[in-house]
């Protein structure tokens, strides 16, 4: 199989998460998002073992199902894997594409996801993390540390007392968690991010050097490189009617169609004392809050 990852051709929906990384170089499970999609198909191809070995032309604005991914790579004709709204999310050409008729058309399943906007990350994060079953540990964890479920932990990190970590758990290279801090299921750390005390992530993709020093919680939320939290910043993720959250994308607002939803935090973002975030909301780079301040709209300007 010759596998190529396209880039989405519109980024914009997908801000702040975009203003300085690469689409593809955005994490999911630990790993950069064109790793993770390039590994699903190419699996499904060995699984396969089709002899034609095809080109696949992938959209970056697509997750396929396991069952799409293994259709793909069974695939000896040419075939387009089809959106709802018609767009063409993939592309198989086959090695011997002379004399070929049209492409078969390939209705997208509803398992798989189309990545358009920041909570489509997470969704796919959730699967990969989901599917972890093993750990692996080269850093060091303290032995009044509580580790249940899988815990991948990178060389040189450290998990301090009193930490309780719920897996499955992905903790980069060089990180210090703890004392006394609380990761949930389904987060992901980056490399060189400080979790201190009592301070409490969920189902958080929380990327290099991000530092939450104390007393704070994130739940279902993206922070991006080089982030500082103030004590006490509180990113909330749950409306009060138990409703869908709904989060502004180019001017207009989205329904996610998720009951829980956090912030999305670009680079080099510092949060004062005591900022409270409301849910859905997302902070561009190099914005910062002032102490007590509570961010109820994007913040995508600087203020001071």
């Amino acid at each position: 199989m010759n596998l190529s990852v396209l880039p989405p051709s519109d980024l914009s929906a997908m801000e702040p998460l975009t203003c300085r990384m690469d689409f593809g170089d955005i994490p999911v499970g630990g790993i950069p998002f064109r790793q993770a999609l390039t590994e699903r198909l190419t699996a499904a191809c060995r699984d396969i073992g089709n002899k034609h070995k095809p080109t696949i032309f992938v959209n970056a604005n697509v997750w396929p199902s396991r069952v799409l991914a293994e259709r793909l790579a069974g695939m000896a004709g040419a075939a387009n894997v089809i959106a709802n709204d018609g767009r063409v999310l993939v592309k198989i050409v086959p090695a011997d594409s002379a004399g070929q008729e049209s492409p078969t058309s390939v209705p997208i399943d509803k398992p798989s996801i189309e990545v358009v906007y920041p909570w489509h990350i997470l969704a796919v994060h959730e699967a990969l993390m989901a599917a972890m079953t093993d750990s692996l540990v080269d850093g060091d964890v303290h032995s009044s540390a509580v580790v249940n479920g899988p815990l991948v932990l990178g060389e040189g990190s450290v998990v301090l007392p009193g930490v309780v970590i719920e897996g499955p758990v992905v903790i980069g290279r060089h990180c210090r968690i703890g004392p006394n801090a609380y990761l949930r299921p389904q987060t992901a750390l980056g490399d060189h991010v400080h979790v201190g005390q009592a301070v409490e992530i969920k189902n958080s993709i929380l990327m290099d050097h991000v530092s939450a020093g104390h007393l704070s919680y994130m739940g279902d939320s993206i922070v991006c490189r080089h982030v500082n939290f103030g004590a006490g910043t509180i990113l909330s993720n749950l409306r009060h009617d138990g409703r869908h959250h709904r989060s502004m994308a180019n001017g207009r607002l989205v329904d996610t169609g998720r009951r829980k939803w956090g912030a999305v935090v670009g680079e080099h973002v510092h949060t004062g004392i005591h900022t409270a975030i409301y849910p859905g909301r997302k902070l561009w780079p190099d914005t910062t809050t002032r102490p007590g301040a509570v961010v109820d709209r994007d913040l995508c300007a600087l203020t001071d």
